[in-house]
């Protein structure tokens, strides 16, 4: 096997089980890998540390696997990694709940992975090149274990890009995934669009946040911001609401909403869709002077990496403080954000400065998180993406 030597005193991550080796850290390379590879890494004193996946041209040269020098990665090891994940969410999928993430990369020792169940149909998505060497014992494994209608690759991620490697969507084993795929989460039903959905089609993410949100709602008046397919729209429709105004810039985003209302037999006369840019609806509801009882706001990622935290924290500032003139007193504001850089603690910093610019004085009441099946490996907390606040205007 080939190895990697790293640089004196840059094998400190390494030894601690952080699964990424980046390549400044590196000393030199036998043989020339390939990307992809398997490869063997060693510290400065050549002493072994990992077995891990090789890539010449990344930024993140090494993912590594397996701390064991006797477990090699083989096959079997693939397989038991699979297996592993897919147990570990079995008490996820009951009758009321038939959709979440099976495998989520790093945190599962699969890094570059991402297998999402929606029914009796997997999406998987494949960031890293030695992830696509051991495809197809990835999928035999999915098969073997689940037995799905199909599995559906959304390999479209930006991250394939510095891994060289290209786009691949497309069927990979069994039937095609129809146009609409019915799931049920949280016991409300969706239609799900596989190949064209954001994500893998679906946010399962925001599964828990969804009903917890929806337990604050009953005869109040809703502004879902950011809606998509109206995951927080639809579980406040089923605890009461009084009604929901639901915004988003996609024209598909807003079709589908309505569907999912009608699939539900919810009382769409109590739903108002506006196709707009959140911000520039936000300010015309201020000057309108509109009220809402409780508003949610589930943005895209502001904060891609750390050198764009600063700009973002100004966006999500911004737009937390459009949101709270919204509210009067006791009124709540369920924020989030999905950016990696942006640590909980930051966030609550903002959410203070928006308050203050707004003349809003708020409390946190609640501290939302991704679901157990998005977990976060205590050596990796870059997996801790998702996280979001309940705010009570005082």
């Amino acid at each position: 096997m080939k190895k990697v030597f790293l640089n004196k005193g840059k094998d400190k991550a390494a030894w601690q089980l952080h699964p990424w080796v980046f390549s400044g850290a590196i000393q030199y390379v036998t043989e020339s890998p390939e990307n992809g590879e398997l490869v063997a890494v060693h510290n400065n004193d050549k002493e072994f540390i990992a077995y891990g996946l090789y890539h010449g041209s990344s930024r993140v040269a090494v993912r590594l696997l397996e701390w064991h020098p006797d477990q090699e990665v083989t096959e079997a090891w693939w397989r038991q990694k699979v297996a592993s994940a897919l147990s570990a969410r079995a008490r996820l999928l009951k009758e009321n709940n038939n959709t979440c993430r099976l495998v989520f990369a790093e945190a599962d020792f699969l890094p570059g992975l991402i297998v999402d169940k929606y029914a009796d149909y997997l999406v998987m998505q494949i960031h890293a090149a030695g992830l696509e060497k051991v495809k197809d014992i990835i999928v035999d494994e999915l098969v073997k274990l689940i037995s799905p209608k199909g599995i559906y690759e959304r390999s479209d991620l930006k991250s394939r890009e510095y891994e060289g490697l290209p786009d691949n969507n497309g069927l990979v084993y069994g039937e095609n995934p129809p146009e609409f795929l019915p799931i049920i989460e949280n016991g409300i039903q969706y239609e799900v669009n596989i190949a064209e959905g954001q994500k893998s089609g679906f946010y399962c993410d925001q599964r828990e946040n969804r009903f917890l949100t929806a337990q604050y709602v009953e005869e109040k008046r809703v502004l879902d911001c950011f809606s998509y397919s109206g995951g927080f729209t639809l579980n406040a429709f089923a605890q009461r609401a009084k009604e929901v105004w639901a915004v988003d810039s996609s024209a598909l985003a807003i079709e589908t909403l309505h569907k999912n209302v009608a699939l539900n037999n919810f009382d769409a006369s109590k739903l108002k869709t506006v196709q707009s840019d959140v911000n520039k609806y936000l300010r015309e509801l201020y000057d309108a002077n509109e009220k809402f009882d409780l508003i949610v706001l589930d943005p895209p990622k502001y904060a891609p990496s750390r050198s764009s935290l600063e700009k973002a924290s100004r966006a999500y500032k911004d737009l937390n403080r459009r949101g709270l003139l919204l509210l009067e007193k006791g009124g709540l504001l369920a924020t989030f954000s999905c950016s990696g850089a942006m640590d909980i603690d930051t966030f609550k910093q903002v959410l203070a400065w928006a308050a203050l610019d707004a003349g809003k004085e708020i409390q946190f009441i609640r501290q939302f998180n991704q679901p157990e099946d998005h977990p976060v490996r205590a050596s990796f907390p870059e997996g801790e993406y998702l996280k979001g606040l309940l705010v009570r205007v005082c």
